[in-house]
């Protein structure tokens, strides 16, 4: 069996109740053709990069889960033919995290972004790695 990392978006005009519902008919699928899942985030309503169906914001939801590929044939089946999902992806994992994903880790948890280098604003001053600014 392989382990898999599959995410979907759910319409934004579905209460988090329902998304609830969406995430359990998936593991129910996923459960009833043999599979193991795992690790289930819902990681809430977030703005999406473009609009995708009128849609400005999508429920987004992950799922951990080992099994075979018509597992996988099969799930992407019934988020294709459903009006609730608007994208889906699955991918091949060597093996799954451990703890949270990245996604619900707070920024500081991620460690420095900047490479280390202090951000500063305005004019004049230390420029980080090139030196102070000369006149």
């Amino acid at each position: 069996m392989n382990a898999y990392e599959h995410v979907f978006l759910a319409r934004q005009d579905l209460s988090a109740q329902q998304v609830d519902e969406l995430v359990e008919t998936y593991k129910g699928l996923v459960e009833g053709m043999g599979g193991k899942v795992g690790r289930i985030e819902s990681w809430g309503l977030k703005s999406l990069a473009y609009r995708i169906n009128k849609n400005r914001k999508a429920h987004y939801a992950l799922m951990d889960f080992f099994g075979s590929g018509e597992i996988v044939a099969e799930l992407e089946r019934q988020q294709r033919i459903s009006e609730d999902v608007l994208r889906y992806m699955t991918v091949r994992v060597e093996k799954h995290e451990e703890g949270a994903s990245a996604m619900l880790q707070k920024r500081e948890d991620r460690g420095d972004r900047d490479g280390g280098f202090e951000r500063g604003g305005g004019r004049g001053g230390d420029r980080g790695p090139r030196g102070p600014r000369r006149f």
